[in-house]
């Protein structure tokens, strides 16, 4: 009877082989005899049916399917550190300093009471809680955790969306009963608009979409804001239109202190992201809290946030 081939042993050993950059070499880190080394290297060979490396009495070099059994051995052996990394993360509590940087209006409306309950839940991790109208930059050491608005491009990190949330235009009853209703997205040219000052996007320009057609136009109104919360006061005492993100408006809209016009046009979707880099994915304060998050977000609706309580699991309840 064979004896069992332990493939992540030989995974490990022929990786650091490689690395050590001769035979002499990988047996000093492996306090083995060269000969031992060799030895064990014929058997893997022996074994696979081909030959892993070219030798000679100082250097080592990689045959085609050596090279193949390396990449994918370095491969299969980050996967299996990663998987329990994050098994041992799981058994562990939280813990330590977390760092989330949220907008200034949907920071202090709902990811504040988020936190609230997740630091109920994970007493031992201690929160920051950063709201910025700009969110800093996703390479820099600012924070552990971003929530943002739309997918970030930068492959440089790891984006898990939160919730759906639309970009709606309304105004004001009485506004509209003063200046009518834009029935076709260039009549919002001739209507005083809200414009808000905030991130890369391009300030007064409005895109909307039905369908394969697409409209973008240029809006203007003699107020504006980088504090989305003042633009949905002005919007809500008759000044103008405000392009908004449901989750700002929904409880408005269901009051009927504010009414969403051209319906059928959409606008660039704001979806909610929580964002963190790569090297952040194991830890265990960052993926808990982002597992809470997405539970809280999936088990709410967009009216009613900002006067909701966020229990310890996660859901929201009505005051």
């Amino acid at each position: 009877m064979s004896t069992p081939i332990n493939a992540q042993s030989e995974m490990a050993f022929f990786s650091l082989l490689v690395r050590a950059g001769s035979l002499s070499a990988a047996a000093r880190e492996l306090n083995v005899t060269t000969a031992g080394v060799s030895k064990r290297l014929s058997q893997m060979e022996a074994r696979l049916g081909v030959p892993l490396l070219h030798r000679t009495t100082r250097r080592i070099g990689l045959t085609t399917e050596g090279e193949m059994y390396l990449e994918n051995s370095r491969r299969i052996l980050a996967d299996i550190e990663d998987m329990e990394q994050m098994i041992t993360s799981a058994r562990t509590a939280p813990k330590g300093l977390l760092r989330v940087n949220a907008t200034l209006g949907f920071g202090r409306s709902h990811i504040a009471p988020l936190i609230s309950a997740y630091h109920k839940r994970y007493p031992e991790v201690e929160i920051q809680l950063q709201l910025t109208v700009n969110p800093p930059s996703l390479i820099e050491d600012a924070c552990d955790v971003w929530i943002r608005f739309g997918e970030p491009p930068d492959t440089r990190v790891i984006a898990r969306r939160l919730g759906s949330n639309r970009r709606l235009i309304c105004a004001s009853p009485a506004y509209l009963e003063r200046h009518g209703t834009p029935r076709v997205p260039n009549d919002l040219a001739q209507h005083s608009c809200i414009g808000i000052r905030q991130g890369a996007e391009a300030y007064g320009i409005w895109h909307l979409s039905s369908g394969q057609r697409t409209e973008t136009v240029k809006v203007r109104g003699p107020l504006s804001t980088n504090d989305g919360g003042i633009a949905v006061n002005w919007a809500l005492e008759g000044h103008g239109l405000i392009m908004r993100a449901e989750w700002d408006i929904a409880r408005y809209l269901e009051s009927g202190r504010l009414r969403q016009v051209l319906a059928n046009w959409e606008t660039p979707p704001a979806d909610i992201y929580a964002v963190y880099p790569h090297q952040l994915q194991t830890a265990a304060r960052v993926r808990t809290f982002v597992d809470f998050a997405a539970e809280a977000f999936s088990s709410a609706t967009p009216a009613g946030q900002e006067v909701a309580r966020w229990d310890a699991s996660g859901a929201n309840e009505r005051p």
